[in-house]
């Protein structure tokens, strides 16, 4: 049985007896509908040098391009259009199965990766969970972990970005002189949720948070360092916090170009941990954002 080599990624190939195709630049894996390829067809021959080499772009799935590059390869090779209408035929169903495998990896991929503890880490986790002083134990964990001074705003901090689990989570804004560690304080203790949990967000557009997928944000930690000129994107995000969904209504064209209305819907709920300028600071305030708690960062070298 005919196989097809893909071990380059951008130069499969596939043997039969009388012929070497070779599917350059590999698949697309958006379009389903056709499995356009740019083939590179080789007549094999015992003991002498391959000349005569017939490149050609096909869709494999159109039928009337398929038999005029048999033909044209019965012409160029000087071979039998049923061996060559043979070997196209096997080489479209092979990549059409290969293509299916790809959308599966990839489908496989792109799922919300969740660490599964073992019984022996659970127990442990369990163990702790049920000790004594488990506030104070905790706090002493996060001093160990790297995350210096603050001793009541890391404890806090911590909490809070914990509570993304709830219902209801809770959400805070460090407030603090420039360069006193807002933002330090708030990536370090970052480092303790699971990378899975949370989205990190520097520049946000102001239509950023309608074109997640819709469950994407459910439960997750928001962090964003800097609103600086992103004034536009609090009112999405305090309707995030407090109604736990967001809905934006947009006209789409489908494949025929009929224009349709649909539904952008994300869902919450989330946690929102941020670290404002002044001048954003008393826009956020105004909105009246739902359980929000201030923190103030001390000057880290006194903490120290």
């Amino acid at each position: 049985m005919n196989k097809l080599n893909t071990s380059k990624a951008n130069d499969y190939v596939y043997k039969t007896k009388e012929l070497e195709l070779h599917v350059l630049g590999g698949l697309q894996l958006n379009k389903l509908e056709s499995l356009r390829v740019t083939l590179s067809i080789e007549k094999l021959q015992k003991g002498k040098s391959v000349l005569n080499v017939l490149r050609q772009s096909v869709d494999l799935y159109n039928d009337n391009q398929v038999e005029k590059l048999v033909r044209k390869c019965a012409e160029r090779l000087e071979i039998g259009t049923s061996i060559i209408r043979k070997a196209l035929q096997e080489v479209t169903k092979t990549l059409e199965s290969h293509r299916f495998l790809l959308n599966e990896k990839q489908t496989e991929n792109q799922k919300p990766y969740t660490k599964q503890l073992t019984a022996t880490e659970e127990k442990a986790a369990i163990k702790f969970l049920q000790s004594k002083n488990l506030l104070e134990k905790t706090n002493e964990y996060i001093g160990k972990s790297g995350v210096i001074g603050e001793h009541v705003n890391r404890l806090l901090m911590y909490l809070i970005f914990t509570s993304r689990k709830t219902n209801n989570p809770l959400h805070c804004i460090s407030l603090g002189s420039s360069g006193v560690g807002k933002t330090h304080l708030q990536s370090k203790v970052a480092e303790l949720i699971p990378e899975e949990d949370k989205i990190e967000i520097t520049v946000l557009s102001a239509n950023a948070f309608y074109y997640f997928n819709r469950t994407e944000l459910q439960h997750k930690l928001i962090l964003i360092e800097d609103l600086d000129g992103a004034e536009s994107v609090l009112y999405p995000l305090r309707e995030l916090q407090s109604k736990k969904r967001i809905t934006k209504t947009v006209v789409h064209k489908d494949r025929k170009g009929t224009t349709k209305t649909i539904h952008l819907t994300v869902e919450g709920p989330v946690s929102v941990a941020v670290v404002p300028p002044k001048k954003v600071f008393t826009r956020i305030t105004a909105t009246g954002a739902s359980c929000s708690i201030l923190m103030k960062a001390k000057n880290r070298t006194n903490a120290l």
